[in-house]
C-alpha cells in the first residue's frame, strides 16, 4: 500500500525541510529532516484509540490518547507529566484543552471555522497563538503565528492525502499530537523545546490515513465507545535509531 506524507518546511513551502510524517493503516512516523525516526504512534485495533511507543522497545507505551463521542484522553506514563482532556463544545466546532484532567483548567481552545483552525491561549478570553489555513488546493496547511496575517512559522506539504482531512475535529486532534514537539526536539526555527512538564504544541474520518473511529454523537447518547489496549502491531517499523532510508 502507498502510504501518505506530509512534508514540513519551515516559513514558507520555499523554506527549508525540517521534518516528514509517514502514515499507514498501522499508525505514523514522525521522521527529523535526515530522515531519522523521532517519534512513532500505533493505532489501535478499535480505531478510537492511539499509542505513542518508544522508538527502540517498540512495546513500550509513553502516551496513550482515548477518543469518545465527547472528544479525546491523552494519558502520559512519563514521571511529572500531567494527563489533558481535549473536549468538544459548541456542537463540535470548538476543542476546550484541559491541563490535569477532566476539572482541569482550560489552557488552550481550538476554534474551527471555515477559513481555518484558530488556538487561543488561556482558555476563552486569551490571544490567538497560531492558526492552521487549508490552502485552496488541498495540499498544504499553512500555520502562522499570532492570527491570521502574523507571520508563516512552517507549511505542511500533503501527498496521497488531503489537508481536508485534518478539518474533522477528531483527525485535527490526531494531527496535533504528531506535530506537536517533544522535550529536546528543535523547532522549525531551530530552537530547543525546555525540559520542562508538558505543554501543548500539536479522513473525511473514514480516511484510510487518518481516525476511523466512531463519530461524534448527541450529548444525550448512552453509546458506549469501548476501547481496546490489545494492539502491539509495530513490526512495520525497523529499528528505531535508523533512519527511514536504511530501512
Amino acid at each position: 500500500m502507498e502510504e501518505a506524507v506530509i512534508t514540513e518546511h519551515a516559513g514558507t513551502r520555499k523554506g527549508p525541510i525540517t521534518g516528514f510524517y509517514q502514515y499507514s493503516r498501522e499508525g505514523i512516523r514522525v521522521l527529523d529532516s535526515g530522515k531519522t525516526l523521532k517519534r512513532l504512534y500505533i493505532f489501535g485495533p478499535s480505531a478510537d484509540m492511539m499509542t505513542e511507543r518508544d522508538i527502540v522497545l517498540h512495546d513500550k507505551i509513553l502516551r496513550r490518547y482515548m477518543f469518545d463521542q465527547n472528544g479525546m484522553l491523552e494519558e502520559t506514563f512519563s514521571f511529572g507529566q500531567r494527563p489533558r482532556t481535549f473536549r468538544y463544545e459548541s456542537g463540535g466546532k470548538q476543542i476546550a484543552v484541559r491541563e490535569g484532567g477532566q476539572y482541569g483548567a482550560v489552557s488552550k481552545i481550538f476554534t474551527f471555522d471555515r477559513n481555518g483552525i484558530t488556538e487561543t491561549a488561556w482558555g476563552r478570553e486569551g490571544e490567538i497563538e497560531r492558526v492552521y489555513i487549508f490552502d485552496d488546493g488541498n495540499d498544504a496547511i499553512t500555520e502562522r503565528a499570532a492570527g491570521w496575517f502574523g507571520p508563516v512559522t512552517r507549511t505542511l506539504v500533503l501527498e496521497g492525502i488531503d489537508a481536508s482531512v485534518f478539518r474533522e475535529p477528531e483527525a485535527f486532534l490526531q494531527f496535533m499530537m504528531f506535530t506537536e514537539r517533544h522535550e529536546g526536539e528543535p523547532d522549525a526555527t531551530g530552537s530547543v523545546e525546555p525540559d520542562s512538564a508538558h505543554e501543548g504544541g500539536s479522513s473525511p474520518a473514514r480516511n484510510r490515513f487518518a481516525f476511523t473511529g466512531k463519530r461524534r454523537l448527541p450529548p444525550d447518547s448512552d453509546k458506549d465507545t469501548g476501547e481496546n489496549e490489545g494492539d502491539t502491531r509495530v513490526d512495520f517499523i525497523p529499528d528505531g535509531d535508523t533512519s527511514a532510508e536504511e530501512s
